[in-house]
C-alpha cells in the first residue's frame, strides 16, 4: 500500500527531525543574545560628554546621590546673569552653564541643619516663604546652598504632548 507523503515532511506534512528543532533553539538563541547584547549597550553611560541622554546620567553625576535620592531629587542647575538696560530697553543674557545639583523636599530640609551646613535663623526664613532648598557640589566640599521655590507657572510642556497623560497625584511634592 502506498503512503501519501507530503513534500514537506512525513506523511502528514509533519517534519520532527532533531535538525529542525536546533534550527529553532539557534535562533531563539541569537535573538535573546541580540536582546541582552541591546540592552545592555543602552544602559551604559554616554561616554559623549556633551549630551546627557537619560535620567539615570543626571542621577549618577548628582552631588551626594545616595542622599539627593533619598530625601529629594537630582537636578540639572542652569546659571546664567540678565543684565537689563531701561534708556533703551534691552535684555542681555549671559552664556548658561548648567551643572549638576539636588533639591530636598521640604520635608527633609532638616538634613542640611543636621549637617551644620544652615542654621535655624535659614531654615525658618526659607520654611516660612514655603521653600524648599537646592545644592550643588558635594555637602562634605563647600556646597552652595540656596533657598528655591517651585514655580509652577511655566508648566512642562514635555508632559503636555498629545496623548501624553500630565503627571497627577502621584508625582512628588517639594
Amino acid at each position: 500500500m502506498r503512503q501519501n507523503r507530503s513534500k514537506y515532511g512525513g506523511p502528514d506534512g509533519n517534519n520532527n527531525s532533531p535538525m529542525d528543532y536546533a534550527k529553532i533553539a539557534l535562533i531563539g538563541a541569537v535573538f535573546i543574545i541580540g536582546l541582552v547584547v541591546g540592552t545592555v549597550i543602552s544602559s551604559t553611560t554616554s561616554t559623549n560628554s556633551a549630551s546627557i541622554d537619560s535620567s539615570i546620567e543626571v542621577d549618577r553625576q548628582a552631588p551626594n546621590p545616595g542622599l539627593c535620592q533619598e530625601f529629594g531629587s537630582s537636578a540639572m542647575v542652569t546659571n546664567m546673569r540678565v543684565f537689563v538696560t531701561l534708556r533703551p530697553f534691552n535684555v542681555f543674557v549671559t552664556q548658561p552653564s548648567v551643572e549638576p545639583g539636588c533639591v530636598l523636599r521640604q520635608s527633609n530640609m532638616a538634613v542640611l541643619q543636621q549637617k551644620k551646613l544652615i542654621n535655624s535663623e535659614e531654615m525658618n526664613q526659607c520654611k516660612r516663604r514655603m521653600n524648599t532648598f537646592g545644592f550643588t557640589g558635594p555637602l562634605e566640599g563647600k556646597p552652595e546652598i540656596d533657598c528655591i521655590y517651585k514655580n509652577d507657572a511655566a508648566g512642562n510642556l514635555f508632559l503636555k504632548g498629545e496623548g501624553i497623560p500630565a503627571p497627577g497625584a502621584n508625582s512628588d511634592i517639594y
